[in-house]
């Protein structure tokens, strides 16, 4: 019998849709030509890309001429942090982040610290995850040139109150990006209502294909070509561009932007059944990040006594595939930084888990995993040391 296989890890990468892969063929195939020619192959590739723009643009209700395509989410942060910070350098060097971004914002922040000697403020996070405004305003100096704060976190799901701070930004005229990785097309977002100026966004989170994704430009910003060589993207991000998956972005877009409604209202309730009854069914077990302010399809519970490693192996004997925290840290054995900066101690740091539904996840899977994760968590308690001493302590004082 084929062991049953439940897919609970959409915050790393999600499936390509079919309709995606439909879209994408033709251009392996028979419109296989480079968008910078002039005759009809050329002309062919230039068509599919100027749609997908429109469509990635449509999505956030930006301009067609304000997305630029690039490798991916990572790409895009690291182009509107040192972009801003080099266009800007004849201003100021003092950046604003946050303790939980994820390390395509963080690392290019150290990296201006410790080669180009800029000044980088990393705010503080409540329980629950989110930045304090008031510590923002007092951070801004008169040579803050960016703020970058995340729009909704990758291991724990909060959204940041985005719009407030795009306000605060612009008050003060300092650029305002955000990673919007997780965000763009699982939640409804105007960047013209927003007023954010760049936003980073990824199409392998969306069911498009990997190794595409698009950093929003708001027109007027001022930042450095990041990638120099031919006159693509408007003769700002150079390489011949990758049109099948361009292509595939595009259209993982307009799904996403006509299913999204149905999309949050689905995970929404999934997530909610799959969060209450485990917290019902499991002793010494927390949720991580806001319930209020959180991404409808991310679950992050925290378990006392264990670690996460054990849990994820056990799981994944189980057929399901799950994680504790960002793929990209996965070969880490330090606790997430994540779950540090909200104030956990270590040990709990250390037992979380991260389930994360998509589209594809159905109410039989939530109810497997609502089956099996308690059996996994009382046998590994059962192993531990610590919850041993916690059973002996408990007794000593009844």
């Amino acid at each position: 019998m084929e062991k049953r296989r439940i897919y609970m890890d959409y915050s790393a990468t999600t499936p390509v849709k079919k309709e995606v892969v439909d879209a994408m063929m033709p251009y392996l195939t028979d419109y296989f030509g480079n968008a910078s020619s002039f005759h009809s192959f050329g002309r062919e590739a230039k068509e599919a890309l100027d749609k997908a723009r429109s469509q990635v643009a449509s999505l956030i209700n930006a301009n067609p001429n304000e997305i630029y395509f690039t490798a991916g989410g990572t790409e895009s942060d690291n182009w509107a942090i040192e972009g801003v910070a080099f266009a800007n350098r004849n201003k100021g060097n003092h950046i604003i982040t946050s303790k939980i971004e994820h390390h395509g914002v963080l690392h290019p922040c150290e990296y201006l610290e410790k080669h180009h000697g800029f000044e980088v403020t990393y705010l503080d996070v409540d329980s629950e995850g989110r930045v304090d405004l008031e510590q923002l305003k007092n951070s801004i100096k008169d040579t803050t040139i960016l703020i970058t704060i995340m729009f909704a976190n990758n291991e724990i799901g909060t959204i940041q109150p985005i719009k407030e701070i795009a306000e605060i930004a612009k008050e003060h005229k300092i650029v305002f990006h955000t990673d919007a990785v997780q965000a763009a097309g699982n939640i409804h977002i105007d960047v013209k209502e927003l007023g954010v100026d760049l936003m980073s966004m990824s199409s392998h989170k969306i069911y498009g294909p990997k190794g595409i994704g698009a950093l929003y430009i708001k027109r007027g910003t001022k930042l450095h070509t990041f990638v120099h060589g031919g006159a693509q993207e408007r003769r700002k991000r150079a390489g011949t561009e990758n049109i099948p998956a361009i292509v595939g972005y595009g259209k993982a877009a307009e799904l996403a932007k006509a299913n999204m409604d149905n999309h949050i209202e689905t995970l929404t309730k999934l997530r909610t059944k799959l969060i209450d009854t485990i917290l019902e069914k499991i002793p010494h077990t927390r949720i991580n990040g806001s319930l209020t302010h959180r991404l409808p399809g991310n679950v992050n519970f925290g378990f006392e006594f264990i670690e996460g490693e054990g849990i994820l192996l056990l799981l994944d004997m189980l057929g399901i595939a799950a994680s504790s925290g960002s793929a990209c840290t996965s070969g880490s054995l330090d606790p997430s930084h994540v779950l540090m900066a909200i104030g956990l101690p270590h040990e709990l740091a250390h037992g979380s888990l991260r389930l994360s539904i998509g589209d594809f996840t159905t109410e039989e899977d939530i109810d497997y995993i609502i089956d099996n994760l308690p059996k996994v968590i009382e046998r590994l308690r059962s192993m531990s040391p610590l919850y041993e001493s916690y059973v002996r302590e408990q007794q000593l004082t009844k």
